[in-house]
C-alpha cells in the first residue's frame, strides 16, 4: 500500500468516524438496532449538495443535513415507541422511504458539486495541498464530534440515555419518559450520520442516492474493531474506540484491496467479503486470547 493510499484510508476513516459515533450511540449506548443509517447518510449528502448548489454556505449546509438526519431518526423512533413497530422493522421502513425521498430532494439519482465552494476550500486557501487539507479538516471534525458526544453523555440528559439503554424499566420507575429519550437518542445518532454524509458528498464532489449502501455494516465493523483494540470501558474509551475502529477498518480495507499474491488480488467487489472476515477476526481474537491465557 502506497503512502497516498494510506493517507486516503486514514482520511476516509476520520470522515466516516462521525457516522460510526452515531452507530455507537444507538447500538451500544441506547441498545436500539437501527438500520436507518443506510438512508440517513445519503439524506445528509443530498440535503447538503442541494443546499450548496443553491448558494447556501457549505457549513450551514451541514447543519441543514444534520436537521434532516435528526428528523429521519425521530421517524424511526416514533414508529417504534408510538406505533409499537419492532425497532428493526421500523428502521428498515424509514430507510426504504428515504431512498425515494432522497431522489425527490436531488430531483434525480445524484447531484454534482464540481465547481462549487465546499468546506475544504477555506482550508486549502491556507496553502495546504488537498491531500493534507482533507485529513486535517476531518480529524478536527471527528475530534469535535467525539468531545461533544462524551460531554453530552455525561450530562443529566445523557445519563438518562445511558440508563434507558442499560435498564429501561429502572429509569421508567424513576419517572423518566423513555419514549422521549429513545426519540432523542435515535435522532441524534442519525444527525451524526447525516453530518458524515454531508462531508462525504463535499469531499467526493457529488451526492448519490446509493452512497449509503453498506453503511450499517461498515459502522458495526468499525465499532467492533475499535472495542477489540481498546476493550470495553467507559464512555470516553468507547467513543475513542469508535473513531479508532473506523480508521483501522478503512486502512485494513485499503491494505486488502492492494494485496496481491501471484495472479490473485482482491477487487472492490470483494469489499463485503473483506468486511465479514475482518469482523469475524475482531470477534474471535479476544476469545482466542482468553483461551490461550487460560492455558
Amino acid at each position: 500500500m502506497t503512502a497516498y493510499a494510506f493517507i486516503g484510508a486514514v482520511e476516509q476513516g476520520l470522515l466516516y468516524g462521525i457516522m460510526v459515533l452515531g452507530v455507537y450511540l444507538t447500538f451500544r449506548v441506547l441498545d436500539f438496532p437501527d438500520l436507518t443509517v443506510d438512508g440517513s447518510l445519503p439524506l445528509g449528502a443530498a440535503v447538503s449538495a442541494v443546499a450548496i448548489s443553491n448558494g447556501i454556505d457549505p457549513f450551514l449546509a451541514i447543519v441543514a443535513a444534520m436537521a434532516a438526519g435528526f428528523l429521519a431518526g425521530c421517524v424511526t423512533a416514533l414508529l417504534n415507541t408510538k406505533l409499537k413497530i419492532l425497532h428493526l422493522l421500523a428502521s428498515i421502513l424509514t430507510m426504504i422511504a428515504l431512498y425515494s425521498i432522497n431522489i425527490r430532494i436531488m430531483d434525480g439519482p445524484n447531484v454534482s458539486l464540481l465547481g462549487v465552494v465546499t468546506v475544504l476550500d477555506p482550508i486549502m486557501a491556507w496553502g495546504l495541498p488537498g491531500y493534507l487539507a482533507a485529513p486535517l479538516l476531518f480529524a478536527l471534525c471527528a475530534a469535535a464530534a467525539t468531545v461533544l458526544m462524551v460531554w453530552f453523555l455525561h450530562t443529566e440528559l445523557g445519563l438518562a440515555v445511558l440508563a434507558t439503554g442499560d435498564n429501561a424499566r429502572m429509569i421508567t420507575a424513576q419517572g423518566v419518559n423513555t419514549h422521549r429519550i429513545i426519540i432523542l437518542g435515535v435522532g441524534l445518532s442519525n444527525a451524526l450520520v447525516a453530518a458524515s454524509g454531508a462531508l462525504v458528498a463535499q469531499n467526493q464532489g457529488a451526492a448519490d442516492v446509493n452512497m449509503g449502501v453498506g453503511t450499517i455494516i461498515a459502522g458495526l465493523a468499525s465499532v467492533i474493531v475499535g472495542e477489540t483494540l481498546l476493550g470495553h470501558g467507559g464512555i470516553t474509551r468507547g467513543c475513542i474506540a469508535a473513531i479508532l475502529g473506523s480508521v483501522i477498518y478503512r486502512v485494513a480495507i485499503a491494505a486488502a484491496l492492494s494485496f496481491k499474491l501471484g495472479t490473485f488480488a482482491f477487487t472492490p467487489s470483494d469489499l463485503n467479503l473483506i468486511t465479514a472476515l475482518l469482523v469475524i477476526a475482531a470477534l474471535t481474537i479476544p476469545m482466542v486470547k482468553a483461551r490461550w491465557s487460560g492455558r
